[in-house]
Protein backbone atom coordinates (compact mmCIF):
# COMPACT_ATOMS: atom_id res chain seq x y z
CA UNK A 1 0.00 0.00 0.00
CA UNK A 2 1.35 3.25 -1.03
CA UNK A 3 1.80 6.10 1.47
CA UNK A 4 0.29 9.00 -0.74
CA UNK A 5 1.20 11.49 1.32
CA UNK A 6 4.72 11.52 1.33
CA UNK A 7 4.56 12.10 -2.57
CA UNK A 8 3.14 15.44 -2.64
CA UNK A 9 4.79 17.78 -0.70
CA UNK A 10 3.77 21.72 -0.61
CA UNK A 11 6.76 23.57 -2.12
CA UNK A 12 8.52 23.37 -5.43
CA UNK A 13 11.45 23.36 -3.44
CA UNK A 14 10.26 20.46 -1.32
CA UNK A 15 9.30 18.33 -4.42
CA UNK A 16 13.11 19.16 -6.49
CA UNK A 17 14.87 17.85 -3.17
CA UNK A 18 12.83 14.44 -3.22
CA UNK A 19 13.26 14.06 -6.98
CA UNK A 20 17.25 14.85 -6.18
CA UNK A 21 17.48 12.30 -3.72
CA UNK A 22 16.09 9.50 -6.33
CA UNK A 23 19.69 9.59 -8.07
CA UNK A 24 21.20 7.19 -5.63
CA UNK A 25 18.39 4.77 -5.89
CA UNK A 26 18.63 4.88 -9.77
CA UNK A 27 22.52 4.60 -9.40
CA UNK A 28 22.29 1.19 -8.04
CA UNK A 29 20.93 0.17 -11.40
CA UNK A 30 22.73 2.31 -13.40
CA UNK A 31 25.69 3.13 -11.86
CA UNK A 32 26.17 6.29 -14.74
CA UNK A 33 23.34 7.90 -14.32
CA UNK A 34 23.85 11.68 -13.13
CA UNK A 35 21.91 14.54 -12.13
CA UNK A 36 22.04 17.59 -14.60
CA UNK A 37 20.45 21.14 -12.97
CA UNK A 38 19.64 23.88 -15.27
CA UNK A 39 18.66 27.27 -13.77
CA UNK A 40 15.89 28.68 -15.96
CA UNK A 41 14.40 33.15 -15.44
CA UNK A 42 15.16 35.54 -13.82
CA UNK A 43 14.66 33.93 -10.30
CA UNK A 44 17.19 32.70 -8.10
CA UNK A 45 16.91 29.12 -7.73
CA UNK A 46 14.51 28.28 -10.61
CA UNK A 47 15.83 24.90 -11.97
CA UNK A 48 15.05 22.04 -14.05
CA UNK A 49 16.42 18.54 -13.08
CA UNK A 50 17.25 15.72 -14.73
CA UNK A 51 18.51 12.51 -13.93
CA UNK A 52 20.02 10.45 -17.05
CA UNK A 53 21.82 7.71 -18.18
CA UNK A 54 22.37 5.45 -21.13
CA UNK A 55 21.84 1.75 -21.06
CA UNK A 56 24.92 -0.42 -19.55
CA UNK A 57 25.35 -2.16 -22.92
CA UNK A 58 22.78 -1.72 -25.34
CA UNK A 59 20.93 1.23 -26.12
CA UNK A 60 17.72 -0.63 -27.56
CA UNK A 61 15.47 1.63 -25.33
CA UNK A 62 14.79 4.46 -23.06
CA UNK A 63 11.69 5.19 -20.90
CA UNK A 64 11.54 9.23 -20.33
CA UNK A 65 8.99 10.31 -18.37
CA UNK A 66 8.30 14.57 -17.75
CA UNK A 67 6.82 16.88 -15.45
CA UNK A 68 6.09 20.40 -14.56
CA UNK A 69 5.45 21.70 -18.40
CA UNK A 70 2.26 23.75 -16.31
CA UNK A 71 3.80 24.97 -13.46
CA UNK A 72 1.83 23.91 -10.87
CA UNK A 73 0.89 20.57 -12.26
CA UNK A 74 4.14 19.46 -12.06
CA UNK A 75 3.41 18.02 -8.19
CA UNK A 76 1.19 15.37 -9.14
CA UNK A 77 3.94 14.74 -12.24
CA UNK A 78 6.77 14.94 -9.86
CA UNK A 79 4.99 12.19 -7.00
CA UNK A 80 4.33 10.20 -10.14
CA UNK A 81 8.20 10.07 -11.06
CA UNK A 82 8.54 9.24 -7.79
CA UNK A 83 6.52 6.46 -7.04
CA UNK A 84 8.06 4.99 -10.66
CA UNK A 85 11.25 5.00 -9.45
CA UNK A 86 9.95 3.25 -6.17
CA UNK A 87 7.53 0.58 -7.38
CA UNK A 88 8.55 -0.19 -11.03
CA UNK A 89 12.54 0.52 -11.61
CA UNK A 90 13.28 -3.43 -10.67
CA UNK A 91 11.02 -4.13 -13.70
CA UNK A 92 13.34 -1.96 -16.16
CA UNK A 93 16.27 -4.07 -17.81
CA UNK A 94 19.29 -1.68 -17.55
CA UNK A 95 21.13 -3.82 -19.63
CA UNK A 96 19.39 -2.50 -22.50
CA UNK A 97 16.65 0.52 -21.71
CA UNK A 98 17.85 4.15 -20.88
CA UNK A 99 16.29 6.26 -18.51
CA UNK A 100 15.47 10.01 -18.61
CA UNK A 101 13.14 12.41 -15.70
CA UNK A 102 12.94 15.62 -15.72
CA UNK A 103 11.80 17.57 -13.00
CA UNK A 104 10.16 20.77 -13.69
CA UNK A 105 10.28 21.82 -17.16
CA UNK A 106 8.33 25.57 -15.73
CA UNK A 107 9.90 25.45 -12.02
CA UNK A 108 8.56 29.71 -12.13
CA UNK A 109 5.19 28.22 -12.59
CA UNK A 110 5.58 25.75 -10.03
CA UNK A 111 7.14 27.69 -7.06
CA UNK A 112 4.32 30.28 -7.89
CA UNK A 113 1.69 27.80 -8.31
CA UNK A 114 0.81 28.97 -11.80
CA UNK A 115 0.37 27.42 -14.90
CA UNK A 116 2.35 29.62 -17.17
CA UNK A 117 5.68 30.34 -17.21
CA UNK A 118 7.28 33.97 -15.83
CA UNK A 119 6.84 35.38 -19.07
CA UNK A 120 2.98 34.69 -19.16
CA UNK A 121 3.16 31.25 -21.56
CA UNK A 122 1.58 28.30 -21.74
CA UNK A 123 4.76 26.60 -22.43
CA UNK A 124 2.94 23.91 -24.34
CA UNK A 125 1.75 26.36 -26.77
CA UNK A 126 5.55 27.20 -27.70
CA UNK A 127 7.17 24.01 -29.60
CA UNK A 128 7.17 24.26 -33.11
CA UNK A 129 9.62 22.68 -35.42
CA UNK A 130 10.00 26.17 -37.70
CA UNK A 131 9.53 28.92 -34.89
CA UNK A 132 9.07 31.60 -37.38
CA UNK A 133 5.69 29.39 -39.34
CA UNK A 134 3.16 30.37 -36.92
CA UNK A 135 1.60 34.19 -38.00
CA UNK A 136 0.43 35.35 -34.80
CA UNK A 137 -3.12 36.14 -35.72
CA UNK A 138 -3.96 32.58 -35.90
CA UNK A 139 -6.73 32.11 -33.82
CA UNK A 140 -9.38 33.96 -34.85
CA UNK A 141 -11.98 32.51 -32.36
CA UNK A 142 -10.18 33.95 -29.52
CA UNK A 143 -9.82 37.35 -31.10
CA UNK A 144 -13.48 37.52 -31.40
CA UNK A 145 -13.84 36.36 -27.79
CA UNK A 146 -10.62 38.59 -26.49
CA UNK A 147 -12.67 40.76 -24.14
CA UNK A 148 -13.08 37.32 -22.45
CA UNK A 149 -9.85 36.06 -22.17
CA UNK A 150 -7.82 39.26 -21.52
CA UNK A 151 -7.74 41.11 -18.00
CA UNK A 152 -10.01 44.18 -17.17
CA UNK A 153 -9.45 45.95 -14.28
CA UNK A 154 -9.36 44.68 -10.26
CA UNK A 155 -11.20 42.08 -9.00
CA UNK A 156 -14.21 44.00 -7.35
CA UNK A 157 -16.54 41.33 -6.15
CA UNK A 158 -15.90 37.67 -7.35
CA UNK A 159 -19.47 36.40 -6.83
CA UNK A 160 -20.71 39.04 -9.70
CA UNK A 161 -17.51 38.74 -11.79
CA UNK A 162 -18.19 34.74 -11.88
CA UNK A 163 -21.76 35.13 -12.49
CA UNK A 164 -21.10 37.75 -15.39
CA UNK A 165 -17.97 35.50 -16.74
CA UNK A 166 -20.03 32.75 -16.78
CA UNK A 167 -22.81 34.38 -18.60
CA UNK A 168 -20.22 35.57 -21.45
CA UNK A 169 -18.52 32.55 -21.71
CA UNK A 170 -22.22 30.83 -21.90
CA UNK A 171 -23.12 33.32 -24.88
CA UNK A 172 -19.61 32.83 -26.38
CA UNK A 173 -21.13 29.09 -26.53
CA UNK A 174 -24.03 29.75 -28.02
CA UNK A 175 -22.90 32.37 -30.87
CA UNK A 176 -19.65 30.72 -31.35
CA UNK A 177 -21.17 26.94 -30.63
CA UNK A 178 -19.54 25.49 -28.17
CA UNK A 179 -17.02 23.68 -30.11
CA UNK A 180 -15.52 27.36 -31.42
CA UNK A 181 -14.82 28.25 -27.69
CA UNK A 182 -13.06 25.36 -27.20
CA UNK A 183 -10.69 25.76 -30.34
CA UNK A 184 -10.04 29.32 -28.93
CA UNK A 185 -8.92 27.67 -26.01
CA UNK A 186 -7.17 24.79 -27.61
CA UNK A 187 -5.31 26.27 -29.91
CA UNK A 188 -3.87 28.94 -27.93
CA UNK A 189 -3.24 32.34 -28.82
CA UNK A 190 0.45 34.59 -29.91
CA UNK A 191 -0.97 38.32 -30.04
CA UNK A 192 -2.15 38.75 -26.42
CA UNK A 193 0.84 38.65 -24.08
CA UNK A 194 -1.49 39.44 -20.97
CA UNK A 195 -3.90 37.32 -22.07
CA UNK A 196 -4.69 33.44 -21.29
CA UNK A 197 -3.30 30.66 -23.46
CA UNK A 198 -0.78 33.12 -24.63
CA UNK A 199 1.59 30.79 -26.65
CA UNK A 200 4.83 33.18 -27.19
CA UNK A 201 6.41 34.87 -30.20
CA UNK A 202 9.70 33.75 -28.83
CA UNK A 203 11.08 30.08 -27.72
CA UNK A 204 11.28 29.91 -24.19
CA UNK A 205 14.10 28.16 -22.29
CA UNK A 206 12.61 25.65 -21.22
CA UNK A 207 11.51 25.34 -24.60
CA UNK A 208 14.87 25.27 -25.77
CA UNK A 209 15.83 22.70 -22.96
CA UNK A 210 13.12 20.02 -24.01
CA UNK A 211 13.77 20.14 -27.53
CA UNK A 212 17.47 19.76 -26.98
CA UNK A 213 16.64 16.82 -24.99
CA UNK A 214 13.73 15.13 -27.63
CA UNK A 215 16.85 15.46 -30.05
CA UNK A 216 19.45 13.85 -27.84
CA UNK A 217 17.08 10.80 -27.09
CA UNK A 218 15.79 10.31 -30.60
CA UNK A 219 19.70 10.07 -32.00
CA UNK A 220 20.84 7.49 -28.92
CA UNK A 221 18.06 5.22 -29.01
CA UNK A 222 15.80 3.24 -31.73
CA UNK A 223 12.87 3.72 -29.20
CA UNK A 224 11.83 5.88 -27.46
CA UNK A 225 9.11 5.97 -24.85
CA UNK A 226 7.55 9.08 -23.32
CA UNK A 227 4.79 9.88 -20.55
CA UNK A 228 4.30 13.54 -19.86
CA UNK A 229 1.99 14.12 -16.48
CA UNK A 230 -0.28 16.95 -16.43
CA UNK A 231 -3.59 17.63 -14.00
CA UNK A 232 -7.33 18.68 -15.18
CA UNK A 233 -8.11 17.76 -18.22
CA UNK A 234 -10.74 14.45 -18.14
CA UNK A 235 -13.32 12.88 -15.84
CA UNK A 236 -12.59 13.45 -12.40
CA UNK A 237 -10.08 11.00 -10.43
CA UNK A 238 -9.20 9.15 -13.98
CA UNK A 239 -6.61 9.25 -16.14
CA UNK A 240 -6.85 10.04 -20.02
CA UNK A 241 -4.26 9.62 -22.31
CA UNK A 242 -3.79 12.74 -25.06
CA UNK A 243 -2.09 11.81 -28.06
CA UNK A 244 -0.87 13.49 -31.16
CA UNK A 245 -2.60 12.56 -34.70
CA UNK A 246 0.70 11.78 -35.93
CA UNK A 247 0.44 8.21 -34.06
CA UNK A 248 -1.00 6.40 -36.81
CA UNK A 249 -3.80 4.01 -33.92
CA UNK A 250 -7.18 5.51 -33.79
CA UNK A 251 -8.70 6.03 -30.08
CA UNK A 252 -10.51 2.24 -30.35
CA UNK A 253 -7.11 0.29 -31.08
CA UNK A 254 -5.25 2.73 -28.61
CA UNK A 255 -7.74 1.34 -26.19
CA UNK A 256 -7.29 -1.83 -27.01
CA UNK A 257 -3.85 -1.04 -26.56
CA UNK A 258 -3.45 -0.22 -23.23
CA UNK A 259 -6.96 -0.90 -21.80
CA UNK A 260 -7.29 2.44 -21.17
CA UNK A 261 -10.79 4.06 -21.58
CA UNK A 262 -9.90 7.49 -21.86
CA UNK A 263 -7.92 8.14 -25.09
CA UNK A 264 -7.93 11.90 -26.77
CA UNK A 265 -6.78 12.66 -30.37
CA UNK A 266 -5.80 16.05 -31.39
CA UNK A 267 -4.52 17.62 -34.40
CA UNK A 268 -1.94 20.27 -35.06
CA UNK A 269 -4.59 22.21 -36.75
CA UNK A 270 -6.38 22.42 -33.52
CA UNK A 271 -3.43 22.57 -31.02
CA UNK A 272 -0.55 24.46 -32.02
CA UNK A 273 2.73 24.59 -30.68
CA UNK A 274 2.49 21.03 -28.36
CA UNK A 275 5.23 19.51 -27.19
CA UNK A 276 4.56 15.82 -28.30
CA UNK A 277 3.46 17.36 -31.76
CA UNK A 278 7.09 18.84 -31.91
CA UNK A 279 8.45 15.18 -30.73
CA UNK A 280 6.50 13.48 -33.51
CA UNK A 281 7.72 16.46 -36.03
CA UNK A 282 11.15 15.40 -35.21
CA UNK A 283 11.62 12.24 -35.08
CA UNK A 284 9.36 12.12 -38.49
CA UNK A 285 11.78 14.88 -40.20
CA UNK A 286 15.40 13.95 -39.03
CA UNK A 287 15.24 9.88 -37.70
CA UNK A 288 12.27 8.37 -39.36
CA UNK A 289 13.44 5.05 -38.50
CA UNK A 290 13.01 5.78 -34.50
CA UNK A 291 9.86 4.23 -32.97
CA UNK A 292 8.15 6.70 -30.99
CA UNK A 293 5.73 7.00 -28.38
CA UNK A 294 4.96 10.12 -26.93
CA UNK A 295 1.53 11.30 -24.93
CA UNK A 296 0.21 13.52 -22.13
CA UNK A 297 -1.52 11.90 -19.03
CA UNK A 298 -3.77 13.94 -17.41
CA UNK A 299 -5.39 13.72 -14.19
CA UNK A 300 -8.93 14.86 -14.33
CA UNK A 301 -10.21 16.79 -11.60
CA UNK A 302 -13.62 19.19 -12.26
CA UNK A 303 -14.74 16.63 -14.78
CA UNK A 304 -15.71 16.68 -19.14
CA UNK A 305 -19.16 18.37 -19.03
CA UNK A 306 -19.75 21.20 -20.29
CA UNK A 307 -20.62 22.74 -16.76
CA UNK A 308 -16.71 21.53 -15.96
CA UNK A 309 -15.17 23.03 -19.00
CA UNK A 310 -17.56 26.97 -17.81
CA UNK A 311 -15.31 26.34 -14.72
CA UNK A 312 -12.33 25.82 -16.16
CA UNK A 313 -12.71 28.80 -18.32
CA UNK A 314 -13.66 31.08 -15.72
CA UNK A 315 -10.80 29.90 -12.91
CA UNK A 316 -8.03 30.85 -15.84
CA UNK A 317 -9.12 33.94 -16.28
CA UNK A 318 -10.06 35.06 -12.67
CA UNK A 319 -6.63 33.84 -12.26
CA UNK A 320 -4.83 35.56 -14.95
CA UNK A 321 -6.91 39.09 -13.89
CA UNK A 322 -5.82 38.48 -10.55
CA UNK A 323 -2.02 37.96 -11.40
CA UNK A 324 -1.92 41.63 -13.87
CA UNK A 325 -4.73 43.56 -11.64
CA UNK A 326 -5.26 42.19 -8.13
CA UNK A 327 -8.04 42.54 -6.02
CA UNK A 328 -9.94 44.72 -3.88
CA UNK A 329 -10.49 42.18 -1.19
CA UNK A 330 -7.94 39.70 0.44
CA UNK A 331 -10.61 37.31 0.59
CA UNK A 332 -11.76 36.96 -2.86
CA UNK A 333 -7.73 36.79 -4.17
CA UNK A 334 -7.57 33.40 -1.87
CA UNK A 335 -10.96 32.27 -3.43
CA UNK A 336 -9.48 32.47 -6.57
CA UNK A 337 -6.16 31.17 -5.72
CA UNK A 338 -7.64 28.14 -4.16
CA UNK A 339 -10.29 27.28 -6.85
CA UNK A 340 -6.70 26.91 -8.93
CA UNK A 341 -5.48 24.32 -6.85
CA UNK A 342 -8.76 23.05 -6.92
CA UNK A 343 -8.02 22.71 -10.58
CA UNK A 344 -4.75 21.45 -10.34
CA UNK A 345 -3.33 20.66 -7.42
CA UNK A 346 -6.54 19.20 -5.07
CA UNK A 347 -5.43 19.00 -1.78
CA UNK A 348 -8.31 16.22 -1.12
CA UNK A 349 -6.83 12.42 -0.53
CA UNK A 350 -9.46 11.08 -2.77
CA UNK A 351 -7.81 12.61 -5.96
CA UNK A 352 -4.45 12.27 -4.77
CA UNK A 353 -5.04 8.44 -4.09
CA UNK A 354 -6.69 8.61 -7.38
CA UNK A 355 -3.73 9.92 -9.40
CA UNK A 356 -1.39 7.01 -7.22
CA UNK A 357 -3.98 4.28 -8.75
CA UNK A 358 -4.48 5.57 -12.15
CA UNK A 359 -0.82 6.27 -12.74
CA UNK A 360 0.11 2.91 -11.94
CA UNK A 361 -2.18 1.63 -14.33
CA UNK A 362 -0.90 3.57 -17.04
CA UNK A 363 2.26 2.94 -16.70
CA UNK A 364 1.57 -1.20 -16.07
CA UNK A 365 -0.66 -0.86 -19.57
CA UNK A 366 1.69 1.57 -21.75
CA UNK A 367 5.15 1.00 -20.47
CA UNK A 368 4.71 -3.52 -20.90
CA UNK A 369 3.02 -3.07 -23.74
CA UNK A 370 5.70 -1.10 -25.39
CA UNK A 371 8.41 -2.99 -23.96
CA UNK A 372 10.02 -0.86 -21.08
CA UNK A 373 8.82 -2.91 -18.23
CA UNK A 374 9.40 -6.87 -17.87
Amino acid sequence: MLQIDKYFPNTYEESRDEFRHLLHKIQKKWPDASLSTKSIGQEKDNTIDTIYSEALESNEQVVFLTSGEHGIEGYAGAAVIRMFVDEYLDQVDPSTAGICLIHALNPWGMKHYRRVTENNVDLNRNYFYHPDSIPLDINENYAEESNLFLPNGKVKDIRKEKTDLYHQLSRGMAEQGYQGVKKAKGMGQYEFKRGVYYGGTTQEESTLYLKDKQRKLLSTFPRVIHMDWHTALGPTNEVTIVVSEHDPRNEDEMKADYQVQNIQKFTPQKVKGDSTNHFYKLKNEEFPETHLFSALFEFGTFGADREAELREFTTIILENQLYWEGAEREEDRQWILEELKNMFYPPEAEWRESVMKEAQLAIESVLTKEKILK
